[in-house]
């Protein structure tokens, strides 16, 4: 079976894609997936499929569409090829987007599956746009390329459907930069406009990558990477692929010198390669028993994210650190951040880990302006998981183990053999690492308990703070005193005053009546500002404000409670490096 692409329209944002196929099963059916691994939310990839036109041995054939993301063809079983046009204008890591500027798509988005033959080896031809003046654009993927110069328009070759939509395709004006990480040779390619630095992104991700390929051991499992980026004024995404990653960025977060300090927008953008480069094991070759294989026709659940992206983000800072990207302080306010995401959502109480993975297509992938009190994330309370792990190995073992040995069992276990992780894998290796049972430390995937963190910190001479915040642009971290006063809603500065983003149940916003969407216009009859936070802090205990506003075009009041700032930011500090060590020690 064959593929042919092409630009056919970046004006109209069209792809067309020829499909032809020999020896057909008669009354053949073709599919699109409605999802695609990594981004668990159904997309309905087919509703930017425009007309579908159907040929057997060059006569028209009637297509009868089954549902809404599959076709029947009446057929005879022979030569048939299909003809039809993509819309691409989805500007992000999961579907397709085609204009002047550049094309990006997922196979996922753009090749119908010819049912029942997705295990036979398939063909694509990628075509140069049909503009002239696109004439020089190149062309970046990991697939396997049979004709065309590399980084040029040709074909490529897939042992099988699942492999044919795991390679996404950048095209455009492509700045490239190849390096290698333990023989393997990875291509950086940045699409947009940008000043960035290529020797040293080059040198910063060949540190990063290397000490992943060491972590689970050579030979790593792809023969070549590439790292494809979408460069915007502002932006940001990620999308693990089997041997690549499809990424955005702000063009502020890329470094402009070899040697400028590591930035928040630079360090931002090293975390996130570092995340999805460590999705090559975790994830995409480790995987959940319900991935194996993905049904991408229908939502496949999984109680075990927390172990795929949970963990994945306790070791996408931790990595970029000891690779000597970022310093130990650095690394630090990373990790304060993410444990002040959790401490700050009262859905901490109400979701545990296993239910928000189970739940990842209808609420974490659904988030609305509830969620802080409705859902804990996989992510980040994963990634503190993976520090409680980690963590207690190292303490128990006396440093002889880590959360490392885990990994490298996973990947020798199920990664190596394809055989899926079950909800008990992962406790079963660190019994067998620790000696013991472990049923009070998987307890926490199960319960809505805080995970006790900061007496195992305290071991490796970690301190642990928690102090208030100081409003919506304190993350976490730092030094910082916090407010005395809370408020409990997230806002942004309008013309009139000051939109309530979300609202903190119990907090003192949520008793004065205030909900998302309503605008803040007063408070004690004077005009609120983006100062209204930092004002509070002048009033005593107790006292009770008079706030009004606006709920689409009806005037409310409500009374807002003076209270004390609830302790919800964590601030980490070093205090006995020695101790440090056993943990952070590279």
């Amino acid at each position: 079976m064959h593929y042919h692409i092409h630009a056919v329209d970046p004006k109209a944002h069209l792809f067309e894609v020829t499909f032809t196929l020999k020896n057909a099963n008669p009354s053949q059916i073709f599919s699109l997936p409605a999802w695609l691994p990594g981004s668990y939310m159904i997309r309905d990839f087919a509703k930017n499929i425009i007309e579908i036109d159907a040929k057997e041995n060059q006569q028209s054939l009637s297509v009868t569409q089954l549902d809404k993301q599959t076709w029947q063809l009446d057929n005879q079983g022979s030569h048939i090829s299909l003809c039809y046009q993509i819309y691409a204008w989805d500007l992000s890591v999961r579907t397709a987007h085609l204009d002047t500027n550049h094309g990006f798509f997922n196979g996922s988005s753009v090749f119908l599956a010819a049912n029942g033959l997705e295990s036979q080896p398939h063909k694509v031809t990628i075509a140069k746009p049909a503009l002239a003046n696109l004439a020089h654009w190149t062309l970046a993927t990991s697939m396997t390329r049979t004709t065309g110069e590399q980084f040029g328009f040709g074909d490529f070759s897939a042992e099988n459907y699942d492999d044919l939509i795991d390679h996404p395709v950048e095209m455009g004006e492509l700045t490239i930069e190849t390096f290698y990480a333990a023989g393997v040779p990875h291509d950086i390619v940045l699409s947009g406009k940008h000043r960035a630095n290529m020797a040293r992104l080059a040198n910063d991700l060949k540190a990063i990558c290397e000490y992943q390929i060491d972590l689970f051991g050579t030979p790593a499992p792809f023969k070549r990477y590439v790292f494809m980026t979408t460069v915007l004024d502002n932006g940001f995404g990620g999308l693990e692929h089997k041997a690549s990653t499809a990424l955005m960025c702000s063009r502020n977060d890329l470094p402009l010198s070899l040697d400028a300090p590591v930035d928040k927008g630079y360090c931002t953008y090293l975390s996130l390669c570092s995340h999805e480069y460590f999705h090559s094991w975790n994830v995409k070759r480790i995987k959940p028993a319900e991935f194996t294989p993905f049904d991408l026709s229908q939502e496949s659940y999984t109680s075990q994210l927390w172990a795929y992206e949970g963990i994945t983000s306790y070791y996408d800072d931790l990595i970029t650190f000891k690779s000597q990207c970022i310093d130990q302080a650095g690394y630090l306010t990373l990790l304060s951040q993410i444990m002040t995401r959790v401490y700050r959502g009262q859905g901490r109480f109400k979701q545990t880990l296993t239910q928000s993975s189970f739940n990842a297509w209808t609420k974490f992938y659904k988030q609305d302006e509830n969620a802080a009190n409705a859902i804990v994330s996989y992510y980040t309370k994963g990634a503190l998981f993976a520090l409680f792990l980690d963590l207690t190995i190292r303490i128990e073992s006396q440093g002889k183990h880590s959360l490392d040995d885990v990994m490298r069992t996973l990947w020798q276990q199920y990664g190596l053999t394809g055989i899926g992780t079950d909800p008990f894998s992962h406790q079963r290796i660190v019994e067998t690492i620790l000696n013991r049972p472990c049923d009070d430390l998987f307890a926490y995937l199960n319960n809505c308990d805080d995970i006790p963190l900061e007496a195992l910190l305290a071991q490796v001479g970690v301190s642990m703070t928690l102090r208030a915040s100081e409003g919506n642009t304190d993350l976490g971290g730092g030094d910082a005193k916090g407010y005395i006063n809370g408020f409990g809603a997230k806002t942004k500065t309008e013309s009139m005053g000051l939109k309530v983003l979300s609202v903190i149940q119990n907090s003192p916003a949520h008793q004065a009546g205030l909900s998302a969407g309503d605008l803040l216009i007063a408070a004690d009859n004077l005009q609120v500002t983006a100062q209204f936070e930092q004002q509070l802090q002048n009033l005593p205990i107790g006292e009770v404000l008079t706030l009004h506003w606006f709920r689409r075009d009806e005037l409310m009041q409500g009374q807002l409670p003076i209270r004390e700032a609830v302790l919800d930011t964590v601030s980490l500090s070093i205090k006995d490096a020695n101790k440090t060590m056993l943990w952070l020690g590279c």
